[in-house]
């Protein structure tokens, strides 16, 4: 596996960590809020977000309004059901969604949240890290490369590990923050 191979790898753990913390609410609206609901159109499970347009007018509301007015109330019916907790209000054109201020209680559990998909992340990476180490130490055995070019390239991989960990970790410091402030 080379280097490139590996921080690539590392970078997609980063990358869906991120996505991750964009589907947790923080008080504020935020249509990335809506990115893991699937709606039920015609039989298959579609992405709310290639069936409307979704804005945040303003910081307590999300407008969600669908290209094909038929599907207004598939998409009310998806939301009512995700694990959003939100409740979806149509007016036969465009459903609105208000987002109510976060308890101090729903905050701690959105912190929670986030250090689990956190830990979700580093343990990708760390995985990257295993599977890049056992290959080295392979090569070295088989005699492809020398125990100085193995114990180099060890190095190396545990500083991208280093620096994508500590990605995750400044981008859940980042993600607290904002869950916390009021």
């Amino acid at each position: 596996m080379k280097l490139s191979e590996v921080e690539s790898s590392m970078k997609k753990a980063v990358e869906a960590t991120q996505r991750a913390f964009n589907t947790i609410r923080t008080g504020r609206a935020n249509p990335s809020l809506l990115d893991k609901v699937t709606v039920d159109y015609y039989g298959s499970a579609t992405p709310l977000k290639a069936l409307a347009n979704i804005s945040a007018p303003d910081a307590t509301t999300i407008t969600i309004q669908p290209f094909d007015p038929s599907t207004l109330s598939a998409i009310e019916k998806a939301i009512s059901i995700s694990d959003l907790g939100l409740t979806p209000n149509n007016d036969g054109k465009v459903v609105r969604l208000n987002i109510p201020p976060l308890t101090n209680e729903r905050r701690q559990e959105f912190v929670k949240l986030a250090s689990k998909y956190a830990e979700e992340g580093r343990v990708s990476i760390r995985n990257v890290r295993r599977d890049a180490v056992e290959e080295t130490r392979k090569r070295e055995k088989n005699g492809d490369i020398s125990q100085d070019d193995s114990r180099d390239n060890q190095e190396k991989i545990q500083k991208l590990t280093d620096k994508y960990i500590s990605k995750i970790d400044d981008m859940l410091k980042e993600k607290e923050d904002e869950i916390m402030t009021v």
